[in-house]
């Protein structure tokens, strides 16, 4: 699925993503600054997230809770230095929880992702707009 939206559309974007039925577990690759937190902030808040919602790129996971008393993890494992930083913070256990996982720059731990997930590649295109696609 591909997706040519501007920022203002990103709520429209988070809900045509849920409505494909993504894997739970979905790596966001991008350049720096090409809206993969501000995307991952929408999909909180469709999925019922309704606390303030932030990258993170100091703690490697945020964790949500939504409405209905699910959870939805946040990584951003950006300033990893190796994959057992990964395993010693008990990534496995996210990733295998059953809930919601979104992972920025997950390139990092290739090693440690799970057989099934759901990838989203973001570009900006001409006039700003970001290409989305959804795989």
């Amino acid at each position: 699925m591909e997706i040519i939206f501007s920022i203002d559309e990103i709520q429209e974007v988070a809900q045509k993503i849920l409505a494909e039925n993504p894997n739970k577990v979905i790596l966001f690759h991008g350049n720096m600054g090409v809206g993969k937190t501000t995307l991952i902030k929408a999909l909180a808040k469709q999925l019922g997230v309704k606390d303030a919602t932030s990258s993170p790129t100091f703690s490697l996971v945020n964790e949500y809770q939504t409405e209905d008393n699910r959870y939805v993890y946040h990584f951003d494992v950006y300033r990893l230095k190796s994959e057992t930083e990964a395993l010693d913070m008990g990534i496995d256990e996210y990733l295998y929880s059953g809930h919601w996982c979104f992972i920025e720059w997950a390139e990092k731990i290739p090693n440690l992702l799970p057989e099934h997930y759901s990838k989203i590649d973001i570009t900006i295109g001409a006039d700003a707009k970001r290409i989305l696609r959804l795989s």
